[in-house]
């Protein structure tokens, strides 16, 4: 109960702060509605041999891996916000605190969640005019796996921070490990348009099943294993991740 209320505490300290910045929302969602209206209608043609015989279906597979761009980076960028903590020195002055350690960060990665979870629901609506369809339920379900992405990447990216042993090596690191994974995770195009070799390669990256459940679920189909898959793979690296960096950060303000 003390880990539960201490994680609100600082989730409701954290959002307050945001809520005060809502500039970030506005930046965070910019990028990618731009791809939705200047990239999106230029993939009819290509996503043909995958069945898109029209916008709304083009639509329908680009969206769900816009979605996960969305979680991915702004997730694996999330851990810049607690270097200027650090370098502030609120982190150091939490070592006074009673609260839990593990709250202290999972407060912070659960504020990263909503947050891109809020642009997600944005950048859903602003595919609704373009044809895009979806199932409600398959809807919330996609949510569900973004949010675990969101978490996941966050936890990730905050431990990355705490690793590090300076500062100007973050922006190196992320970037080294995010572009890989971007690429194949089949974000931007699906990766059955590619060769047989690079399938095979993408199937060990987790970030690939996560997607793929994605498409699956706006496509209609949330029985579909690949989105049991992409669920309990990332559930199980949240955890890890969550875990990790809930250690390196007790360790850093012990």
């Amino acid at each position: 109960m003390k880990l539960a209320r201490d994680t609100w505490l600082v989730f409701q300290r954290q959002v307050l702060l945001m809520w005060r910045t809502p500039i970030w929302i506005v930046v965070g969602i910019t990028q990618p509605v731009f791809y939705l209206l200047l990239f999106a209608p230029l993939l009819k043609k290509v996503l043909a041999p995958m069945g898109a015989t029209s916008y709304a279906e083009a639509y329908q597979i680009y969206v769900p891996g816009l979605l996960a761009v969305l979680c991915i980076f702004g997730g694996l960028y999330t851990g810049f916000s607690l270097l200027g903590e650090l370098k502030a020195g609120i982190i150091e002055r939490s070592r006074v605190t009673p609260v839990s350690r593990l709250a202290l960060l999972l407060g912070r990665a659960l504020r990263e969640m909503v947050g891109l979870l809020v642009q997600a629901v944005i950048i859903t609506l602003c595919a609704l005019p373009f044809g895009l369809r979806v199932d409600p339920g398959s809807l919330l379900l996609a949510y569900v796996l973004l949010g675990l992405l969101a978490l996941m990447t966050s936890a990730l990216s905050y431990g990355i921070a705490l690793a590090l042993p300076n500062d100007a090596a973050m922006s190196p690191v992320v970037n080294t490990v995010a572009q890989p994974i971007g690429l194949l995770s089949g974000v931007l195009l699906p990766l059955a348009l590619a060769p047989a070799w690079l399938q095979r390669v993408a199937e060990w990256n987790p970030f690939y099943w996560a997607v793929e459940g994605m498409r699956a679920l706006f496509s209609g189909h949330p029985g579909d294993s690949v989105v049991w898959q992409g669920l309990l793979i990332v559930a199980v690296l949240t955890a890890v991740a969550v875990s990790a960096s809930a250690r390196l950060f007790s360790a850093r303000i012990r």
